[in-house]
């Protein structure tokens, strides 16, 4: 399975999941949206549990592009704030959730 590393960034490990996802329809392999959504939160590495749950809780649907939207806004915060500790992360997650 595909997944990301702790301490890999978190646009070089979406930037690889697009790569992996259009050579999958290179080869005609369709994923539908959802679940390409799904794929990539289950991707993410044990510390990322809570923005997982966060993002899949309450929604009818999951969107990929939405998913990814909310990661890098995610990766965006920790970096423009070099955010460390549990409690800033976890603030950064309910930011870049409601957005």
């Amino acid at each position: 399975m595909f997944r990301m590393n702790e301490g890999e960034l978190l646009r070089d490990h979406i930037s690889q999941f697009i790569t992996l996802l259009n050579d999958l329809k290179n080869i005609e392999v369709h994923i539908d949206d959802e679940d390409q959504a799904m794929l990539l939160l289950c991707s993410l590495p044990p510390s990322h549990k809570s923005f997982r749950e966060i993002l899949i809780c309450g929604r009818d649907k999951l969107l990929f592009e939405d998913v990814k939207g909310h990661l890098l806004s995610r990766d965006k915060l920790d970096n423009e704030f070099g955010l460390d500790n549990k409690a800033d992360k976890q603030a950064s997650i309910l930011v870049a959730s409601k957005k």
